[in-house]
């Protein structure tokens, strides 16, 4: 992974430095709250509900041992003993105080993190596929390209105050999208064309929250070199013609809605046009420096299904639905990649307590190079462990309750931390995923049913992701009281859609039998083979409304 340097390490410290500053000039009265606001945001401090939240950034998803024990030290010295891992692929901490952001900050920087730009108006944290590097239908490792896109995009002095918050997502693998690059407000998709040149595709205007929308393409291939100057075009007609009076309508997808596509198109390739010869090429020099960060580690030489782990899926079955489900197929004989499941039954969907995160620190030295990933969908990943040490991983993982065998399953389930934390909730998200988790608690129901889909929202913010879920839940308020909204059929791969509301909203009460509901009528119509997105899509929307609300009058 990528190790910084000398400048890197000093820009660092003197931001540690400055912010230092800045919060001691606003605790003595000398800042006031409206001018420390985007201070704050940009060190990746908000004002929740009951405290501030400080979200801490994972470049690309990627951290080592190191970081992860250092996190683990601040959940234990300046939180509740737990973090959060997002939808973006960072960690977040819900009860530091406000005056102890520095200290911590401080003592990120030491091994190497920081939270610039984990929130704000600016160009947050660049994400791609937590398998990246490590998987053979990838055409190229993304990571270096995140890298230079990071590089680029942090401290960039014209993109510090941009109508609204900017993401950007990375994906590799034909068709295949874990990065759900569809649904941001940049997406690059690298690819080569018909004489086997590397480039982009690029993707623009997609994003979920109050308006959620399919990006589009805006060039079909895009030279390796012109990455940076052809982005940068992108987000400077976004910045001039952005809206900034309000706030709901400010981000690209709307700019991109309201002027077309193409006219879209036509500013971008003026401006690129007129900036594209400049010094932001993207030199060959340059990607190799950026590269030789993202070499593969001293594999050994291997055969696949080696006679240790043959026997042991031969002669325990709940390991062998382990491997069948958190395990897949490495790019190099004789590894494979492992997902440890953040999904505990009792527990919020993303969350780890200081202790497992020194535990599988343990386990990242011990069995990956000391390495591991964070995902979209809130779990952990150990991206170079030798099939011969599978059992004995799975064994550790299981004891600490981060080998339960539903990657990909109904209660692998996306949930943001909703209103038990967040001022902006209309409504509680983690007691409707450990409702939903408790009623199906069968494994064979659940591995009966095979992959679905379930995000969870308090809020139209989204970001538990429910509209691009197969099954979204919205929270929502009535006059008071939470209730939750169903839509049905989003998708966040490569064939992406956003899903339908089924119908009027469901007291939080209601919500695991409406589930059963929509899980039974998909159980009754599916076709040998479907999963449930197939099923819906080939059947419709209205059939799954009627298996709820009952006919139309």
């Amino acid at each position: 992974m990528y190790v910084y340097d000398h400048y890197d390490q000093q820009l660092l410290n003197e931001r540690v430095v400055q912010f230092k500053g800045q919060m001691e000039r606003f605790l003595a009265g000398k800042i006031q709250p409206d001018e420390f606001l985007p201070l704050r945001l940009q060190n990746g401090i908000y004002v929740q509900r009951y405290a501030p939240m400080l979200r801490v950034a994972i470049p690309y998803g990627a951290l080592n041992a190191v970081q992860l024990r250092k996190l683990a030290h601040v959940a234990r010295a300046y939180d509740k003993g737990y973090g959060h891992f997002s939808t973006r692929q960072n960690i977040q901490f819900n009860w530091p105080k406000l005056e102890d952001c520095p200290q911590i900050l401080a003592e990120l920087a030491e091994v190497q993190m920081h939270a610039v730009q984990t929130s704000g108006n600016c160009i947050r944290n660049t994400t791609t596929d937590e398998y990246a590097g490590v998987i053979a239908e990838e055409i190229t490792d993304p990571r270096p390209y995140c890298e230079i896109i990071r590089q680029w995009s942090t401290f960039h002095p014209e993109f510090a105050f941009l109508p609204r918050k900017f993401k950007i997502a990375v994906n590799a693998v034909p068709g295949e999208d874990r990065a759900a690059i569809q649904v941001h407000d940049i997406g690059v998709n690298i690819v080569r064309n018909a004489a086997g040149e590397l480039g982009y595709r690029i993707l623009v205007g997609g994003g979920l929250g109050r308006t959620p929308i399919i990006g589009e393409e805006i060039r079909d291939f895009l030279a390796e070199e012109d990455l940076l100057t052809y982005l940068e075009a992108v987000i400077r007609v976004y910045n001039q013609f952005g809206r900034r009076d309000n706030k709901y309508k400010a981000r690209i997808k709307i700019l991109v809605k309201a002027l077309g596509i193409e006219r879209m198109r036509e500013l971008v390739e003026a401006e690129w046009e007129r900036t594209r010869h400049g010094d932001g090429k993207l030199t060959r020099a340059e990607l190799e420096r950026v590269q030789k960060h993202f070499v593969d580690p001293s594999y050994l030489a291997l055969a696949d299904e080696p006679a240790e782990l043959s026997t042991a899926r031969a002669e325990n079955a709940a390991f062998a639905r382990w491997l069948g489900r958190n395990v897949r197929q490495h790019k190099k004989a004789g590894y494979a990649v492992v997902t440890l499941t953040l999904k505990q039954k009792g527990t919020a969907p993303g969350d780890v307590t200081a202790e497992q995160m020194d535990q599988i620190a343990d386990l990242a030295d011990k069995y990956s190079f000391g390495e591991l990933r964070s995902s979209h969908q809130q779990n952990l990943v150990l991206a170079d462990v030798e099939q011969r040490q599978l059992f004995a991983l799975w064994n550790q993982a299981k004891a600490l309750g981060l080998a339960t065998p539903t990657l990909g399953l109904l209660t692998d389930m996306i949930c943001c931390p909703g209103g038990d934390f967040c001022a902006l909730a209309n409504a509680k998200s983690i007691p409707v995923a450990e409702a939903i988790q408790v009623r199906f608690d069968d494994l064979d129901y659940l591995h009966d049913l095979g992959d679905i889909d379930l995000n969870i929202s308090g809020c139209m913010n989204a970001c538990g992701h429910h509209h691009i879920g197969n099954i979204g839940v919205l929270g929502v308020d009535k006059k008071g009281e939470e209730f939750y909204q169903i839509s049905l059929g989003g998708s966040a791969g490569d064939d992406a859609s956003i899903g339908k509301i089924l119908g009027p909203s469901f007291a939080r009460a209601a919500m695991p039998d409406v589930i059963a509901k929509i899980l039974d009528f998909y159980v009754a119509k599916r076709a040998e083979g479907e999963t449930f997105l197939e099923t819906y899509r080939r059947i419709g929307h209205d059939p799954f409304k009627e298996a709820v609300y009952g006919p139309a009058d």
